[in-house]
């Protein structure tokens, strides 16, 4: 007599069995993730159904992991919020003595910006001024030196944290310290969405999105200034374009230009794209949605208060070399003495329209019509470059473009990591050598590692675009995730360009490599 045996299983088996195998697994496909995978035990199953989980999906845990990052880097700003019997008579105050702010590496310009923009009277920005000693010793008026956007940031956050402070049944605290953690909860929220949109543009390799939530320099920069609103703006631009929604992509890049101006450089990529794809419509769509937008923000406080709008651009001409720009390296490691303002911001335009030229012939010129996260990368890793001011948090602007860009891990967590690394040396720079901080020198050669990651990971944007077969982004039926209209599209420039002009290749989908075929019978999402 033979016993009937049958299958047993801790639940019902789902009706659709459909597995979405195109999509990439780290697990399987990166040696490094493999190993740091048996931690919660092993890469997925070989037999797994992937694209099936109800609730733990790839992006709510990579959410989870920013979070994580998010608060550590809130950690490593909190020793620069803590009071102190610093005032007169011994009142409480905020507790920066002995340098705290360099020794613990817990810097965050949204502390002393709190006073210095004249936050903590109330008053609104770009209609308040004052006086202080300029470059040249002479006595100048300032305003708000922050893009619209930004500034109005500021503000609210301020009147959100005076509300608290005035309200008798909340924890209280140093009016700063509130304000510090109120716009931290805000930078908070828009690097998250920064992670969504970036997970939601890579399309197949989701997985990709995990160094936006898990990057190093998250932990060292999300809360050093207020980058993470325009990294928001951009993303979500990117976003909208590759779900061919351009004049909503329009608005959320105006708007990201009327945060931090940075957001505006990822048009130039559009245009080159659109002109060779003929595809100029949608970029006339995108760029007056954008035109609007920043419009709509700046306009007002452009037409009430004139002189505070335009602190932002005079500042910017004014400064000389930022510390950590190209051109102060070259100054502390040699002895030159540098160019005045006004040549070094000719040579700063100049070194940066010669890149973009060269990326323009890159675009035009390449055998296979370059992936549009590639070209924004380039763009704006070209504009740091070449700029007299590169502050550290901008080293976030390059995240998200850099993880569609290149999704190579372990070049980029080393890139990030040396990114990270630079805050070190720069606090025990500004300590000073008096207080037994360290020598320039020290600061501006990790400065000068740092430029060199970026200049090797351009190199092998560069590569991929010239050998689209090591792209490891395009997969079969997956041409640009990020492309939008571009997906796909054939090479059509306009006819009346010479024929010595025109992009070489033109065919209407990408070939299929051997190992890159599209699948079958996988179509869950």
């Amino acid at each position: 007599m033979t016993e009937k045996r049958e299958l047993a299983s801790p639940g019902p088996l789902v009706a659709d069995r459909r597995s979405a195998d195109w999509r990439d697994a780290p697990g399987w496909t990166d040696p490094t993730v493999s190993r740091l995978s048996t931690v919660i035990g092993g890469p997925v199953g070989r037999y797994a159904l992937l694209g099936r989980t109800r609730f733990f999906t790839p992006l709510r845990a990579m959410l989870l992991l920013a979070v994580v990052f998010l608060a550590l880097g809130w950690f490593t700003k909190a020793a620069c919020i803590q009071q102190g019997p610093v005032g007169e008579g011994g009142a409480l105050g905020l507790d920066w003595s002995d340098n705290r702010q360099y020794v613990a590496m817990c810097y965050s310009d949204v502390v002393p910006l709190y006073g210095a923009e004249r936050l903590s009277t109330g008053a609104f920005p770009y209609k308040t001024s004052w006086e202080e000693p300029g470059p040249d010793g002479q006595t100048q008026v300032r305003y708000m030196e922050y893009p619209v956007l930004a500034g109005l940031y500021q503000y609210v956050s301020m009147r959100a944290a005076k509300a608290w402070d005035a309200t008798s049944w909340l924890p209280g605290g140093l009016q700063v310290a509130i304000y510090f953690d109120i716009v931290t909860i805000g930078l908070a929220m828009a690097w998250l969405a920064t992670v969504w949109a970036t997970a939601l543009s890579a399309g197949r390799r989701i997985w990709d999105a995990a160094l936006v939530a898990a990057s190093p320099l998250v932990v060292v920069h999300a809360f050093t200034n207020f980058d993470a609103l325009a990294t928001a703006f951009a993303a979500g631009g990117l976003l909208a374009w590759a779900r061919r929604r351009p004049v909503l992509a329009g608005v959320l890049l105006g708007l990201g230009a009327a945060t931090k101006l940075y957001p505006l450089l990822l048009f130039g990529p559009l245009l080159l794209l659109c002109l060779r794809t003929g595809k100029l419509r949608a970029l006339g769509q995108a760029a007056g949605a954008a035109a609007v937008a920043w419009l709509v923000v700046n306009l007002p406080i452009m037409v009430l208060y004139p002189r505070g709008w335009a602190e932002f651009f005079r500042l910017n001409t004014d400064r000389g070399a930022d510390p950590d720009s190209i051109y102060n390296v070259v100054r502390s490691l040699t002895g030159w003495s540098g160019w005045d303002t006004s040549t070094l911001n000719s040579v700063s335009l100049l070194l940066f329209a010669v890149a973009c030229a060269g990326i323009a012939w890159l675009a035009w010129t390449a055998p296979r019509r370059p992936r549009l996260a590639q070209l924004c990368f380039l763009v704006v890793a070209a504009f740091l470059l070449t700029n007299k001011v590169w502050s550290p948090q901008y080293s976030l602007w390059l995240v998200p473009l850099a993880v569609l860009a290149l999704p190579h891990r372990r070049i980029l967590l080393a890139w990030m990591t040396i990114d990270a690394l630079v805050w070190v040396p720069r606090m025990y720079f500004y300590l000073g050598a008096e207080n037994k901080g360290l020598p320039e020198q020290w600061f501006t050669t990790t400065v000068l590692l740092r430029d060199l990651a970026v200049v090797a990971l351009c190199a092998l944007v560069v590569r991929q675009i010239l050998r689209p077969a090591e792209d490891l982004v395009r997969y079969g039926f997956v041409d640009d995730p990020v492309g939008g209209v571009l997906d796909h599209a054939p090479d059509a420039p306009p006819r009346r360009l010479p024929g010595r002009l025109r992009p070489g290749i033109r065919r209407t989908s990408p070939p299929e490599s051997a190992d890159r075929q599209t699948p079958a019978t996988s179509t869950v999402p």
